[in-house]
């Protein structure tokens, strides 16, 4: 029942938003937590059922696809980051209806194998998507057709491993995290103009001069709380929580760490931060003003916790996948453990939920585990495999998923 009155509790908050309930818009969903608008996605599937479509993407990217309406957008690039790219599929046939080439890089940055030169995902609304690629370029493109409306790539930033956080938008601002290995600052742009409205330089003291270390890649989040709005930004070391409007420090929390990916999420009257090292997990109360190190972390978690998948909270629970696939739910309020479970396979896409499921997507197989979202213990729904791993965290159209892998789009479902 607490599971049920919280999913209604979520949907009674989108429809006070009129464009959150049925549109996938953006990194983990227009409600930014992995909350499925559908009540009915697939349980089952393979490569000879339930699936609708599966269309060829070219090039080499891990950004997620984003919805509106009946057009899907993401990002993509060719694998040694010369050609960047925005491709938009529709929902209904999976034939590409636009595939602009956004950029021409001459001399592209260093990027590990294990990442892409195309792995921000895009924000969407209606008529516009803005398409990220780190210090590469950002654009905004007109969703019928295709043409770049405005672009920036003076934005400086070594990301040392290539890029990964995603731009968000909040009124009329798009918004995006620079932490990179020389430069660390958050900057809101003019969503319709691409012109500065603001720029704040990371106050955070790393503690060392190595840039190694102070490399990051989250995507902010927004939320008011107490009336009061905020804008919680992970980086390394430390998160700072910004007015959005003006981009001034509210609070900071130090934690240690670095390479923070996972989203954060409010809920609970928390905001729950996840990274690389340091503390790994931790609930911070989000009401404070300054350094609130000592006086507004609730608690601390260090099992199991990964490093690139963002959490899920069901209820006063929080569910999670690690890196190398154990399966795990803390108790919400105190961040103790309830159950652990270890599955197969790597895991770097964050989680959906949907209706007392919770959706795990593998990167190297093409399995995607169904579980219950039990805090009694691990129940295993169903297992799906596709012939390809996802590194992009999977989107919703309407009642059905879509999954890209590293080679293919497709949408699950009838």
């Amino acid at each position: 029942m607490r599971i049920l009155s919280f999913t209604l509790l979520v949907f009674a908050l989108a429809t006070t938003h009129a464009q959150s309930a049925d549109h996938w818009n953006q990194f983990r969903g227009a409600l930014t937590n992995g909350y499925s608008p559908s009540a009915n996605l697939p349980l089952t599937w393979s490569e000879e059922s339930n699936v609708a479509w599966k269309t060829p993407v070219h090039g080499k990217a891990w950004s997620s696809p984003v919805v509106w309406g009946d057009q899907i957008w993401m990002t993509t690039a060719t694998a040694d980051g010369k050609e960047l790219s925005a491709v938009c599929v529709n929902a209904k046939s999976g034939k590409i209806e636009h595939d602009a080439k956004v950029f021409d890089i001459a001399k592209p940055m260093f990027c590990i194998p294990y990442n892409s030169y195309a792995s921000p995902t895009p924000v969407i609304k209606e008529g516009r998507v803005w398409v990220h690629y780190g210090s590469a370029g950002t654009a905004c493109l007109d969703t019928k057709s295709g043409k770049t409306l405005w672009s920036r790539q003076d934005l400086p930033c070594d990301h040392v491993r290539a890029a990964g956080s995603s731009p968000i938008i909040f009124r009329d601002m798009v918004m995006i995290n620079f932490d990179g290995g020389d430069y660390q600052y958050v900057i809101a742009l003019d969503k319709m103009t691409g012109k500065t409205i603001w720029k704040t330089d990371r106050t955070i003291d790393y503690g060392t001069d190595n840039g190694d270390a102070k490399k990051a890649y989250c995507t902010p989040t927004v939320f008011e709380h107490d009336g009061r709005l905020q804008m919680v930004s992970p980086a390394a070391v430390a998160t700072i929580s910004y007015n959005p409007l003006d981009g001034k420090e509210l609070w900071t929390v130090y934690h240690g760490g670095f390479n923070a990916a996972a989203r954060p999420i409010y809920s609970h009257g928390h905001v729950f931060i996840n990274l690389e090292g340091g503390k790994r997990l931790l609930a911070v109360r989000p009401d404070g003003t300054g350094n609130v190190t000592d006086t507004h972390v609730t608690w601390t978690c260090a099992k199991s916790t990964p490093t690139r998948p963002s959490q899920l909270v069901v209820g006063d629970h929080m569910f999670m996948v690690n890196d190398k696939g154990v399966v795990s739910c803390l108790d919400i309020k105190t961040g103790v453990p309830v159950w652990t479970e270890r599955i197969e396979g790597r895991h770097s896409a964050s989680p959906i939920y949907s209706t007392g499921r919770i959706y795990l997507f593998d990167e190297d197989k093409g399995i995607t585990r169904v579980i219950a979202a039990d805090p009694t213990g691990y129940k295993l729904l169903a297992s799906n495999k596709l012939s390809g791993g996802c590194m992009a965290s999977p989107g919703v159209y309407k009642d059905s998923l879509l999954i890209r892998t590293k080679t293919h789009l497709y949408r699950i479902g009838k």
